[in-house]
């Protein structure tokens, strides 16, 4: 499972979204800070949306470790947030279910705060740590998505 892994991060890396997607079940369930929880297609749709528009995207992944049943890694990435025009490096550890031969659960961890103060400068230094801003940013990414996924149909 440990080449599941690192097969979904230099995907990443890659912005080759249908290489990470194949290693997901089709019952996934991703959570994040950003996104909050997506299953299924919502999942690799926020995948297939994120390679696509991350023109700049380099990602790093280090200490992946897994058995049979869970997996864990660290990975770091550098792009240019989209809405202002700054640059971000968010450190995140990520978290691994499998099911099947694929990732059945990945849940990703980092400070909500330190990547809103990178990308939003001031006002996400002020308000990045507050559930206000978690659930108003949930909102916008979702939206995000819905509109991408609309526009694939």
């Amino acid at each position: 499972m440990k080449e599941l892994i690192e097969t979904f991060y230099t995907a990443l890396n890659n912005r080759d979204a249908n290489t990470m997607i194949s290693c997901y079940h089709e019952d996934i369930i991703f959570i994040d800070p950003a996104f909050g929880e997506l299953k299924s297609d919502r999942a690799k749709n926020m995948w297939r949306m994120l390679c696509k528009n991350g023109k700049d995207l380099k990602i790093a992944f280090s200490q992946v470790e897994a058995d049979e049943n869970t997996g864990k890694a660290h990975w770091e990435a550098w792009y240019t947030f989209s809405k202002t025009g700054r640059p971000v490096h968010n450190k995140i550890d990520a978290q691994f279910e499998f099911m099947d031969g694929k990732i059945i659960k990945h849940i990703d961890h980092f400070s909500l705060h330190r990547w809103a103060s990178q990308a939003m400068g001031w006002k996400g230094n002020l308000l990045g740590g507050t559930g206000f801003f978690k659930k108003k940013l949930i909102q916008q990414t979702n939206r995000m998505l819905d509109k991408f996924i609309a526009s694939r149909s």
